[in-house]
């Protein structure tokens, strides 16, 4: 099954690994998906995924949607 705290926490390896850094706020993960931080915290509240920003995200990012769902291996496009 796919959760949300599962897929985010991938989305959030991305961006630690493009800003370098350890930690990464859930505000972040929001703007990077160019979501509304209030909208975020209410889907993740209710464990829905925008599954339409992260097809966004994974292009922008050239990161394999697949490896972001499921972690199907290649990470990479």
């Amino acid at each position: 099954m796919i959760t949300f705290t599962d897929v985010m926490g991938r989305v959030r390896e991305v961006l630690m690994h493009t800003y370098q850094r350890t930690k990464i706020k859930d505000r972040e993960i929001a703007q990077a998906l160019g979501l509304d931080p209030q909208y975020f915290a209410v889907i993740k509240r209710r464990n829905k995924l925008p599954y339409e920003a992260l097809a966004h995200f994974c292009h922008q990012n050239r990161i394999s949607l697949n490896w972001l769902l499921f972690a199907q291996s290649p990470r990479e496009i």
